[in-house]
């Protein structure tokens, strides 16, 4: 008992006499970004600043990084003004945002000379907590030395950094402050509306969960830096409990995963590893509607798991051959490096620096972005499917030689034409078109001669029409034109003026001569009370026989043909 008494009277004594590293001012322009102190984990965040003094404090630059069970932290250092004129200096604690509370005091010849509170969850109209930042004031006479402590009570890990400015540069440091996580925060929001108008396009739930994952992200980087206590006095347990979008995020991301990848359809096993992740992300984020800091307490680990998990379902994607996976495991790897480092900051492992600090969010925003460009992607591979299956209908609906339309289009397009010219009353006509003799070109010449013709014919059908109107080969040397808005006189012309064109169009079929090859033709209007498409079809054809059985190389008109039948039938 004694021994204990001796050697714990020594430590307080030691501790007692132990001087705080010393920070000397000699010009009026004062900016110390980082610079020596002492720092002492308390396990209470009641001990007195009495008990705190006899404490053995370890070395350590303004810039801290002491983990999950540092929950309060005391920081000291001696400040001294070593001009011969009064100084103002301002001590800056930009991290006191995600805190419980801070403390300052202030002591001068080992006397208590100032001390200020700030409580994050009422800091009423407190002037030391500027925005996203608490900062402290202090007023030196010419060679004055004080000392100060601070008190930092975190709600999970403790990392802070501490500055001390002038006045000029506090207020170029709470002015320039969260420019970059603004940054950050815009970039993500104008990819959260640009999925949110792709998702209103093409109605697909990638980009759902693509823009809730991004909304997520964005609310944990605008928390954990500052942002949203900077811009909307975010503080304390209210702020606290947005941090479980970091467990949001994950759970958006696997169902993002799930979506674009279809495991549910293709991929059975790793469908079942994502849904498992899922559920065990799910149920932590619920429970933390209960109790947000034991949520938390655990999210790192999840984390980790979903990071290892979803890493390696992308790997195994990629090694399956999905197109997509090897994107995502490209952007995932970057989000990967970047969580780790941050976890290995919080965790006390790494010190404090831009990178560590910043991992979590940086690796958000390279996944954000490589996320990004697997839909952008996606949505080119989509577009050639569908172009894909665009050409196959075009191919099924076109006539492969002459590219013209094939006999299927040509039902499907005239009964369009047949509604519309019924409903505004427009005369509808049909032409069958027929190459004379074109058996004896095909016997004599060879079919490529024979092809020739039919295309050569088909150019000219093509150019003799209007874009309204709808020609087709329904087969060998046969072509049928459907003319809107044409009566039957007018189409009769348009036959003819086909047939002179075609005429007067000599054919090479042989090397020594040019030979002319003739059409025929049949005429016939659409009744649009009573007849059909196919019934004028049939008309049509009917004068078609008819100007063959009359020599060929002319045209003959459909009503004529029934009228001189009926009257040979009276």
């Amino acid at each position: 008992m004694f021994v204990a008494v001796v050697v714990g009277a020594i430590h307080n004594s030691s501790a007692a006499t132990q001087q705080a590293p010393l920070v000397e001012i000699t010009a009026p322009q004062i900016e110390f970004e980082t610079f020596p102190l002492e720092y002492y984990v308390a396990p209470d965040p009641t001990t007195p600043l009495a008990k705190i003094k006899t404490e053995r404090f370890t070395p350590y630059q303004s810039k801290l990084a002491l983990g999950t069970d540092a929950k309060t932290t005391w920081v000291r250092f001696r400040l001294r003004n070593a001009t011969q004129q009064q100084q103002r200096a301002f001590v800056h604690f930009p991290e006191a945002y995600h805190n419980r509370s801070v403390a300052f005091f202030k002591m001068s010849q080992q006397q208590l000379v100032d001390q200020v509170q700030i409580d994050l969850d009422n800091l009423g109209d407190t002037p030391y907590m500027i925005r996203d930042q608490a900062v402290y004031d202090v007023v030196l006479a010419p060679q004055e030395t004080v000392t100060l402590y601070i008190q930092s009570v975190s709600f999970s890990h403790q990392w802070f950094s501490l500055q001390i400015y002038d006045e000029h540069h506090s207020r170029q440091a709470l002015a320039s402050s969260q420019t970059d996580i603004a940054v950050m925060i815009g970039i993500l929001l104008a990819l959260i509306v640009f999925n949110f108008l792709l998702y209103f396009s093409s109605r697909s739930l990638e980009n759902v969960y693509y823009s809730l994952y991004l909304i997520s992200g964005a609310v944990w980087i605008a928390l954990s830096y500052g942002l949203l206590a900077n811009a909307f006095g975010m503080y304390g347990t209210f702020a606290l409990h947005f941090h479980l979008s970091l467990l949001s995020m994950p759970l958006f991301l696997i169902f993002f995963m799930i979506a674009i990848f279809e495991t549910k359809q293709h991929y059975p096993t790793e469908h079942r590893v994502l849904r498992l992740l899922s559920l065990l992300i799910a149920a932590d984020l619920v429970y933390g509607f209960f109790d947000v800091v034991g949520a938390l307490r655990h999210a790192s680990s999840l984390a980790g798991l979903m990071i290892i998990l979803t890493l390696s379902v992308g790997l195994s994607l990629w090694r399956k051959g999905h197109p997509l996976a090897k994107f995502f495991v490209f952007g995932h790897v970057f989000f990967f490096i970047f969580n780790a480092v941050a976890v290995l900051y919080y965790k006390a492992i790494l010190d404090f620096s831009y990178i560590t600090k910043h991992g979590v969010g940086i690796g958000i925003m390279l996944e954000a972005l490589m996320l990004a460009f697997i839909v952008a992607y996606r949505i080119k591979m989509l577009e050639q499917v569908k172009a894909g299956q665009e050409q196959l209908r075009i191919e099924a609906q076109t006539d492969a030689l002459t590219k013209l339309h094939n006999r299927r289009y040509f039902s499907q397009r005239a009964q369009e034409l047949l509604a519309r010219a019924r409903a505004k009353q427009l005369p509808l006509s049909v032409i069958t078109i027929d190459i004379d003799h074109f058996k004896q070109v095909n016997d004599e010449h060879g079919h490529h001669v024979g092809d020739q013709v039919i295309v050569q014919l088909a150019e000219l059908l093509r150019s003799s029409t209007r874009s309204q109107d709808v020609v087709a080969r329904f087969g060998g040397e046969e072509f049928v034109l459907l003319l809107y808005r044409t009566s039957l006189d007018e189409a009769t012309q348009i036959a003819e003026h086909i047939r002179y064109r075609f005429k007067a169009m000599p054919s090479q079929l042989n090397a020594e001569q040019e030979q002319v090859v003739t059409l025929s033709a049949g005429v016939a209007e659409v009744d649009l009370n009573a007849s059909s498409i196919e019934l004028a079809l049939q008309e049509a054809d009917a004068a078609l026989y008819e100007a063959k059985h009359r020599g060929r190389d002319q045209v003959q008109v459909a009503k004529a043909q029934l009228q001189n039948e009926r009257l040979s039938t009276a």
